[in-house]
């Protein structure tokens, strides 16, 4: 087993930076490919960015156009998002996640552990 638990989100104005962080904690965080999601009221959960073990490959959603990078610490089992230039369609509950398997890091069905997410509203 695996346990997520996110922290770092808030109300922030547009413009705005937020960093989002994920403690991981039960079995071996650095064998797990993580990513983040998010769902936005009345939407379906998206895909925001993911990182494989060893930081050597990084995806993003189309929608994050450079201002979001996504990181981890495996010394301290933890993953971050740094989100710069947020704006009012960003607000959502932000989750992280992490997978054991091969795949597509886009792929939600993929990932087999989930956090409890965290709340981010972008003011305008």
């Amino acid at each position: 087993q695996v346990q997520l638990v996110e922290s770092g989100g808030g109300l922030v104005q547009a413009g705005g930076s937020l960093r989002l962080s994920c403690a991981a904690s039960g079995r071996t965080f650095t064998t797990f490919a993580m990513g983040w999601f998010r769902q936005a009221p009345g939407k379906e959960r998206e895909f925001v960015a993911a990182i494989t073990w060893s930081s050597s490959i990084t995806n993003y959603g189309d929608f994050v156009k450079g201002r979001f990078t996504i990181s981890r610490d495996n010394a301290k089992n933890a993953l971050y998002l740094q989100m710069n230039s947020l704006k009012p369609e960003d607000t959502a509950v932000y989750y992280c996640a992490a997978r054991s398997r091969g795949g597509r890091l886009t792929n939600q069905g993929g990932y087999d552990y989930w956090g409890q997410g965290t709340q981010v509203t972008v003011s305008s």
